[in-house]
């Protein structure tokens, strides 16, 4: 059986955690291929639905990356993108994907490593929970996460 290999969707800001992650791959910095970058212009931008319905397609985890506070470019929306993110904590745990798969960090432009770090984590966390409990059928409650992503 081949080894389990993780589907991530990465959002990252375009100000910073985009600039980090060119930078890394600047740097010659190595991480796992297994993530898939979505290019947003904050952090604060990216709505829950769009997690959900990362997961509902069978992403294993999701990585949002933005500014540091205090570093925005649009003032405070990293902060909200943390208020989103702890919001749906318990819903993830509660639908029986796992809050774990779900994480939210601060990386700068100038922080190429760190992100090269971050991603090499996350995806170590990821192979250890395995699989997305959605695309093995394992779910508690698929049918509430698919109404969640509805609209």
């Amino acid at each position: 059986m081949a080894e389990f290999e993780p589907r991530i969707i990465g959002f990252l800001c375009n100000w910073c955690s985009y600039a980090g992650a060119d930078l890394a791959g600047t740097s010659r910095k190595k991480y796992p291929p297994n993530m898939r970058v979505i290019r947003v212009m904050c952090s604060g931008r990216v709505d829950e639905r769009l997690i959900l319905k990362a997961f509902v397609a069978g992403a294993d985890g999701v990585l949002v990356c933005g500014c540091h506070p205090g570093d925005c470019h649009y003032q405070k929306g990293n902060l909200n993108a943390r208020r989103k993110m702890t919001g749906l904590f318990p819903f993830l745990e509660a639908v029986g994907i796992g809050k774990d798969r779900l994480r939210l960090e601060w990386v700068s432009a100038s922080e190429g490593p760190k992100m090269a770090e971050t991603v090499n984590n996350f995806t170590q966390t990821i192979k250890e929970l395995g699989p997305n409990p959605i695309r093995k059928g394992l779910s508690r409650d698929s049918e509430r996460l698919q109404e969640a992503t509805a609209g």
